[in-house]
């Protein structure tokens, strides 16, 4: 995936979470996330996305990002403290993906609102049959 905004851009390993499944444990679990590294959650539709840090341990940053691949909300989300009520982080706009990367990765690396995303996913090759 690549991040584009003006003559800046950045480069991420992304992990997909295009499922119920997949989506409901994000990034939980997680004690450690490398720089570069992110997930991007895939909806069939845009609509306002809810997230919550339910078991999240590291502090993350969010992208909301619409269906024409462009950031159009970004906000910090906190781990929950022990016993403490989970907030729920909602789109300001309506989003059909979102980019969960190390909190304040976009502020570190000028990306902001508008910025484009560039994303093509990755297409598993068959192994190669006897010749």
């Amino acid at each position: 995936m690549i991040l584009v905004d003006g003559a800046r851009r950045v480069s991420l390993e992304v992990e997909v979470a295009d499922t119920v499944t997949t989506r409901a444990r994000g990034l939980m679990y997680r004690t450690w996330l490398p720089e570069y590294a992110g997930m991007l959650f895939v909806f069939e539709s845009p609509q306002r996305l809810a997230f919550w840090m339910k078991n999240t341990y590291i502090p993350l940053s969010i992208a909301f990002i619409d269906s024409r691949w462009r950031i159009v909300d970004i906000q910090d989300m906190d781990p929950p403290q022990p016993g403490g009520d989970i907030p729920i982080y909602l789109s300001r706009h309506e989003a059909q993906y979102a980019l969960e990367v190390n909190q304040g990765f976009f502020a570190r690396h000028g990306i902001g609102l508008g910025a484009r995303v560039v994303y093509r996913p990755q297409t598993r090759r068959a192994p190669a049959g006897p010749r």
